[in-house]
């Protein structure tokens, strides 16, 4: 967008024209005039062509003191922009991986449920670092804290659970971990995501022990429990791989996770089916939103040295062509 540092300068454009009129005025009275009684004598003076060349230049150098005229009047372009600054949060998500997510409370299961709300999650984030550690009887990094959420949520697509040889529910653990990830961040909100849907069964910390390391370096854990009330049914194969179902007992323990979440400034969510699940994650984005500060500049560019003097040589030159060439014709 166009605009002037000193738009009063353009009424000066209305002398323009005055100082044309002035100039041929004065030529009249310096030169005189002579009448002809047959206007064909004209055709014979070769003169003619240098006066309209005289025309012309006396006009060009009208033309390029509007320029100047304008150039003075300090034209410059005007450019609006935002500077926008994250302040954003570092998320680790800490995903229970033992036998028991298997249970079909949650549909298809517990697991491909609390993955695909996660997904989800993940998708509403903008501009965070997001990394994603599994647990079971030991815990695994799956994914470190990462900007690219699409390598991310392959990741996550691929999360199985544990094989029995290896299953347990170290939360304490699981919970360390996290921490030794995001310890070293830089950003000034950092928090824990823990899913689990049992009882700390394996490993060598307790959860609230680890908890208490959170608190220390500032990180914000929000536990989730997952699991129906008292019973849910679990898929089991037969030696001929018939596909059957028992009810066990959902065996969360709520008091620790409560306590986890509490001692860090977080909150315990208790999720009793799919759609529990998703609002859980829902409110837990709105809470913690990446803050964002938005400065708008104005940006002027002026014009004024890229026209002033390109006018003004092309002005002296013109000028050196009327005074020692042109005006020799007349």
């Amino acid at each position: 967008m166009l605009n002037f540092s000193h738009p009063w300068v353009l009424i000066l454009l209305i002398f323009v024209p005055l100082l044309y009129f002035l100039k041929k005025r004065n030529k009249s009275f310096k030169d005189g005039s002579i009448q002809f009684s047959n206007i064909s004598y004209l055709k014979k003076i070769d003169n003619l062509n240098g006066q309209k060349k005289i025309h012309f230049f006396e006009f060009f150098q009208l033309f390029i003191i509007s320029c100047l005229i304008f150039t003075l009047s300090g034209p410059r372009v005007k450019s609006n922009f935002s500077e926008s600054t994250y302040n954003i949060v570092d998320i680790n998500l800490i995903l229970d991986i033992s036998s028991s997510m298997r249970a079909e409370d949650f549909k298809p299961n517990r697991l491909e449920s609390a993955k695909e709300t996660a997904k989800t999650f993940i998708k509403y984030r903008k501009g965070d670092r997001i990394g994603l550690l599994v647990f079971a009887g030991e815990s695994y990094i799956q994914c470190p804290l990462t900007l690219d959420y699409k390598v991310l949520l392959t990741l996550l697509e691929n999360v199985k659970i544990i094989d029995e040889e290896y299953d347990g529910t170290a939360i304490g653990m699981a919970i360390a971990h996290g921490i030794n990830r995001l310890r070293n961040s830089d950003s000034k909100s950092r928090i824990i995501i823990l899913l689990s849907d049992g009882s700390n069964n394996s490993g060598e910390l307790e959860p609230i022990t680890a908890a208490n390391f959170a608190k220390e370096y500032g990180i914000k854990i929000y536990a989730i429990g997952v699991g129906a009330n008292k019973e849910a049914p679990f898929p089991y194969f037969d030696p001929f791989g018939n596909k059957s179902y028992v009810n066990v007992d959902v065996k969360i323990d709520e008091k620790t996770l409560r306590d986890v979440a509490h001692a860090t400034g977080g909150l315990y969510f208790r999720a009793k089916d799919e759609f529990e699940l998703e609002n859980i994650y829902n409110e837990i984005n709105k809470m913690e939103r990446s803050k964002v500060k938005i400065k708008d500049y104005t940006l002027f560019t002026d014009l004024f040295s890229f026209i002033l003097v390109p006018l003004i040589i092309l002005l002296i030159f013109i000028e050196c062509l009327y005074q020692f060439i042109f005006k020799k014709i007349t």
